[in-house]
């Protein structure tokens, strides 16, 4: 019995994964724009000031592998849960003889998939085109972080996707993915009068684990920014399955 639930989940897994590496208008911009905005910030535009300044060139390589863990996530969930909330789909999972948990976890591991790949391709610009002077231990320790920090952003767009429409999921993603991707500290130092609030971002908890795992001054301490990492992925994946559960799926 244990070894057919196991086979239904990742064998839903297997197919969200496949669902999402399929769609050119997901795929292609997920896993491209962060590794090619990468390219052109760290090697094209300012390739020769930080190639001086390695401290700046690994702060600008762990804040743009943070942007690029945020996006699978909140769009993963928040778009396509509210498109397939408002089509029907979760009601009719309610019939289907499938694990109720398995529509989250194949999200959950699409989000991962995802952010695994950008991984690959960020690290593999960093060490052979930027020439970065980090080693592979701290490249895995950064790999392995970010993965698992995929979670709180699928839990923010699950929140979204089970609020609003899905013709007006974009919009609210975006309302807080694009100031969530500033206001998070992950381009620009920010100035005094925001940098106070950065904290009540997601992204600037797992930016600051980043920095940790490549040895880099972080701000407080990673037992804390793990725990509020872990305290939003749960709170929220809480809070959206009260209101499915209060909806009856729709």
């Amino acid at each position: 019995m244990k070894r057919r639930v196991l086979h239904a989940y990742l064998t839903e897994a297997k197919y969200e994964s496949l669902r999402m590496l399929r769609a050119p208008s997901f795929a292609v911009p997920f896993l491209l724009i962060p590794v090619m905005v990468y390219l052109l910030m760290g090697v094209v535009f300012f390739g020769a000031a930080l190639r001086h300044d390695p401290k700046a060139a690994i702060g600008v390589f762990a804040g743009l592998t943070v942007f690029g863990m945020m996006g699978p996530g909140m769009f993963g969930f928040g778009v396509a849960v509210a498109m397939e909330r408002e089509h029907g789909y979760l009601k009719l999972r309610r019939a289907l003889p499938a694990p109720r948990a398995g529509y989250f976890v194949a999200k959950m591991c699409m989000a991962m998939l995802f952010n695994a790949i950008i991984m690959v391709t960020m690290i593999a610009a960093a060490l052979w085109v930027a020439r970065l002077p980090l080693g592979w231990t701290q490249m895995a320790s950064l790999a392995g972080i970010n993965i698992v920090g995929a979670l709180p952003f699928c839990a923010i767009g699950l929140f979204i996707g089970v609020l609003v429409s899905g013709s007006a999921s974009p919009g609210f993603v975006n309302l807080v993915y694009l100031p969530m991707m500033w206001l998070s500290g992950l381009f620009i130092p920010l100035p005094k009068s925001l940098a106070g609030a950065a904290p009540v971002w997601p992204a600037y908890h797992l930016l600051q684990l980043s920095l940790g795992a490549l040895g880099q001054p972080a701000a407080g301490s990673a037992m804390m920014h793990a725990a509020v990492l872990a305290g939003v992925t749960l709170a929220l994946f809480a809070a959206a399955v009260e209101r499915l559960a209060r909806a009856g799926g729709g």
